[in-house]
């Protein structure tokens, strides 16, 4: 396993990383302030699982695929924004969901919530890259099992990931709360995530691989 000074130095790095607004970031807020906070968590951990198949991915030499097949790439990262698209036009389309505090999460159910957490971290070509770039720095073939000292640092990184996304799910419900008053726009919340996923595809779309 990695010794204590390395895992302090990834620790470092993790918390720096997991501040700086991104994507994940994002999508979480918008979640949390659109659907509540429960949905913002399994946002979340749909996201953490999904970081731990990147681990995974880069241990066994998958996400190498990337750098060594361009297509492979490519049909990872137009996917991704199909899905996203898809996301947004259904998310436009679904009726009912309000500032309401609890209309949106019982249409929408926590098993759909967590799964489009995951798939949006999943069909991400450039999180893998991401994960391939950065853990093996931090990793010693002679420390034992690559795929442990990936895990470990995976789960780092997701419990530094919980502590500052977990401050933007509670912001973005207690905003939910203070919008729960508006009514002239209802649908308001479908706008805001509908808008967030079609910015998450164009983002990713127009992104370079560097």
């Amino acid at each position: 396993m990695p010794d204590l000074s390395t895992l302090t130095l990834f620790s470092a790095a993790a918390l720096v990383l997991t501040a700086t607004p991104g994507p994940d970031m994002l999508l979480i807020a918008s979640r949390s302030v659109s659907q509540g906070r429960s949905a913002g968590f399994l946002t979340y951990a749909g996201i953490a699982l999904g970081t731990y198949c990147h681990a995974m991915a880069a241990a066994l030499g998958l996400s190498r695929l990337f750098l060594t097949v361009p297509i492979a790439y490519d049909i990872v990262r137009w996917a991704g924004c199909a899905y996203l698209l898809y996301l947004a036009v259904k998310t436009i389309r679904s009726q009912g969901v309000a500032f309401a505090p609890s209309t949106g999460l019982k249409r929408l159910s926590g098993k759909r919530i967590f799964v489009e957490g995951l798939a949006t971290n999943l069909l991400n070509p450039k999180m893998a890259l991401f994960v391939l770039a950065l853990f093996p720095q931090f990793v010693d073939p002679k420390s034992g099992s690559l795929l442990l000292q990936m895990a470990l640092l995976a789960t780092i990184l997701n419990a530094i990931g919980f502590v500052v996304n977990g401050s933007v799910i509670v912001l973005g419900s207690h905003i939910r709360r203070q919008l729960s008053a508006i009514r002239r726009v209802p649908k308001l919340p479908q706008y805001l995530l509908a808008t967030v996923f079609a910015g998450l595809a164009c983002r990713l779309a127009f992104a370079s691989r560097n």
